[in-house]
């Protein structure tokens, strides 16, 4: 297991490890972050690949993204499978499928969880840990992926890296020549429709 995904989810086993009477939902609501914040540090590195970005862009990279509304994890996906010549699935392999199902059930629920609604079944502590398994093992089939695909686990060091592949963007679906196609990209590609809802 690659060590950067170790230290990522240690808070997640130090939660279980605390036998809290809540450990079962914040591991729960705690992996599915580290699910979302791994996708979009993939997205983010793939356009920090382009050579008209360099370290001085990384404030307004950060801004463009951060201020931009209804961008959500479908569109974090969507994203990098509108840059990258290989989709995730790809990259993830035969589990995929399963996996991505969990993932989506599980943001169903917690999306519930937040706004205060009953998940459709009452999860009990040992379905909330099968999910968090779950969630960690899609985390850590696209780390040991990207490391080997892209140079980059998801975790561990700042997106905003160059890799070694200084011509790695020409093989990119979209290509990108300043923080205006940028804006361009998450508008079009990672914004969720005006109107459409989670599901």
């Amino acid at each position: 297991m690659h060590p950067a995904l170790v230290e990522e989810f240690k808070s997640v086993d130090a939660v279980i490890a605390s036998d809290a009477r809540t450990a079962g939902v914040d591991a729960f609501a705690l992996s599915l972050l580290k699910v979302e914040r791994q996708a979009r540090r993939f997205v983010t590195y793939l356009v920090f690949q382009y050579p008209c970005f360099g370290r001085s862009d990384v404030p307004a990279l950060r801004k463009t993204l951060s201020d931009s509304k209804k961008v959500y994890f479908e569109g974090i996906l969507r994203g990098f499978d509108a840059l990258y010549p290989q989709p995730l699935e790809a990259l993830i392999g035969a589990e995929y499928a399963h996996l991505k199902a969990r993932v989506d059930e599980a943001e169903l629920h917690r999306n519930k969880l937040f706004h205060g609604q009953l998940t459709e079944e009452s999860l009990s502590r040992a379905q909330l840990l099968e999910f968090v398994v779950d969630m960690r093992r899609w985390c850590e089939l696209l780390c040991d992926a990207g490391q080997q695909e892209l140079g980059y686990a998801g975790f561990g060091s700042s997106s905003f890296t160059k890799s070694p592949e200084l011509t790695m963007s020409a093989s990119f679906r979209i290509q990108m020549q300043g923080l205006a196609d940028y804006d361009a990209f998450i508008k079009t590609v990672l914004r969720r429709p005006q109107g459409q809802q989670a599901q």
